[in-house]
């Protein structure tokens, strides 16, 4: 007997504030682990407001204004 199983990618972007102020969102998608990295790179880079939102393949964030 076999079994398959789904797996189910999720995709995510970011958003976030730069030092300057400029609204950003991020130009690509991530898996979750890498969202999260890219996350904590941004806040070590002292940008502000930084969110993870799921997004659906081949979708991009639009900067918050």
């Amino acid at each position: 007997m076999m079994v398959c199983m789904t797996i189910t990618m999720k995709n995510y972007g970011l958003t976030w504030t730069a030092t300057d102020c400029t609204r950003c969102s991020s130009a690509v998608s991530y898996d979750e682990p890498s969202a999260k990295d890219r996350k904590q790179e941004l806040v070590g880079a002292r940008c502000v407001d930084v969110t993870i939102v799921e997004v659906e393949p081949g979708q991009l964030l639009e900067p918050a204004t």
